[in-house]
């Protein structure tokens, strides 16, 4: 059993920290791969040559730069905007928000890739046979593609959450108290490095099984025949 020293209280409030920042970060970056995918295939070159320098310009760059890139830079423009209006004073960023936005973006870039080629995997047939019976694109693709797609990407998805969620630790150099800026605190308190560093290993390698299983039922979910199998 790991002695804690009475500090297992502010693990637990990093612990609850990481997992929020890692949720909506998950939401946020889905709606940016959705729509980077949905550039990326566009019939027209200027959105498909966004989405190819969003993808390309993110998964170019360490999402520590982009952590750092937000943060600071937000408050910069910010305090510019502020400057318009008289006000000269400095002005943070919540590293809460800059976190989120940080991590979406990154986020989304890889999740691009994972729903574009899986809305290439699905038959090119389906989209006609929709148009015939005078579907709509939009409602072809929110009733027929798109339930096709989760199916097809959630492998690749589940892979990438699990990369965020550790990613969540970058944010403690801008100061957000999770589970790293806490552990560390802690190891500032007491000088014991390895026990705090170790109990924070764990405590991300329990919600890493936790986002492999929940992953594994959402599979088994969309997957009807996987379903009655078991």
């Amino acid at each position: 059993m790991i002695d804690l020293h009475g500090f297992g209280h502010l693990l637990l409030a990093g612990t609850w920290v990481t997992v929020k920042l890692a949720v909506v970060s998950l939401i946020v970056g889905l709606m940016f791969g959705l729509l980077g995918a949905a550039a990326k295939l566009s019939d027209y070159k200027i959105l498909r040559g966004i989405g190819t320098a969003y993808t390309t310009l993110v998964r170019g760059i360490p999402e520590l730069l982009i952590v750092f890139a937000i943060y600071f830079g937000g408050s910069a423009v910010v305090m510019a905007i502020a400057s318009w209006f008289g006000y000269d004073e400095y002005i943070e960023i919540n590293p809460f928000m800059a976190g989120v936005t940080a991590l979406s973006i990154a986020f989304g870039a890889y999740a691009t890739e994972v729903f574009r080629m899986a809305i290439l995997s699905i038959p090119k047939g389906q989209w006609e046979s929709a148009q015939a019976m005078g579907m709509t694109p939009s409602k072809t693709f929110f009733r027929i593609i798109l339930p096709q797609v989760w199916r097809v990407a959630l492998p690749g998805l589940g892979n990438l959450f699990q990369v965020l969620l550790k990613d969540t630790a970058l944010v403690s150099v801008v100061g957000l108290q999770d589970i790293i800026r806490q552990a560390s605190t802690a190891v500032a308190a007491t000088k014991e490095p390895f026990t705090f560093y170790l109990a924070a290993a764990c405590i991300y390698l329990i919600l890493t099984a936790i986002a492999t299983g929940t992953t594994h039922w959402f599979e088994r979910l969309s997957n009807p025949q996987a379903r009655y199998k078991g």
